[in-house]
């Protein structure tokens, strides 16, 4: 799943190999191809990158064989990586909030997947969600008042998409059909981009148009350009 920082580079991951020969690299590279540069490479899996609004620190996933995915931040200036998330259970899906203090992710550290919040200068951790369901795949607003996530609350394995308001600490459906999932917001507020079945999507929130992109085969989702103008897929080689 790539996904393009303000400055137009795009994070991804190669795989090769399979079980426990697997090796995973992620790079950042520009759109024409060149400036590809290495960022983290482990024997395992590495999911879910996602970069902080101004394009400096980059959010993911690593998982070694026989451990639980943790969650890791790299910095851009400094080309450091540091682990952030270590909770027993499976850490995924981070977001960053508009002015980069906070996280967001899911965790299975209670035994259900849930989203918590972290506070990043002090590791402050709070837990949002708490419904017996599974919530997972945060993504916050570009006012940083509220954040999209998917959740199966209404029916176990029909993923569906909520929008979680801070200040009410109340969940409400977005307009979507049938199976969805993996939700992302513009920076502007304007359009999510999110699975829609097995196809690559878009919406408009205010009209609740959809474009559906393309059917991946990988049932991989869009990701926005920071404009909101631009969208990312990847297709089944």
């Amino acid at each position: 799943m790539p996904v393009i920082d303000r400055q137009g580079y795009i994070a991804y991951i190669e795989e090769q190999g399979a079980g426990t020969a697997k090796v995973s690299t992620l790079y950042s590279i520009r759109p024409d191809g060149s400036d590809r540069q290495l960022i983290d490479q482990l024997n395992g899996y590495i999911y879910a990158p996602a970069w902080s609004a101004d394009g400096q620190l980059l959010a993911y996933s690593k998982q070694a064989p026989r451990e639980h995915p943790k969650i890791y931040i790299y910095d851009r200036s400094s080309n450091t990586r540091n682990l952030v998330v270590n909770a027993e259970g499976s850490n995924m899906s981070a977001s960053f909030s508009p002015d980069g203090q906070d996280l967001l992710y899911s965790s299975t550290v209670g035994g259900n997947a849930d989203i918590y919040k972290m506070r990043l200068s002090d590791g402050n951790t709070q837990q949002l969600t708490t419904l017996p369901s599974t919530e997972v795949q945060p993504s916050y607003a570009a006012d940083g008042k509220s954040f999209v996530y998917t959740s199966d609350k209404i029916r176990a394995g029909r993923p569906r998409i909520y929008r979680y308001d801070f200040a009410t600490g109340n969940a409400t459906a977005v307009s979507t059909n049938g199976y969805v999932a993996s939700p992302q917001l513009s920076l502007d507020g304007q359009r999510m981009a999110y699975l829609n079945g097995r196809k690559a999507a878009v919406m408009t929130l205010t009209t609740g148009q959809v474009v559906n992109l393309a059917e991946t085969g990988l049932d991989e989702p869009a990701r926005l350009s920071p404009s909101g103008n631009y969208a990312s897929i990847q297709l089944a080689a």
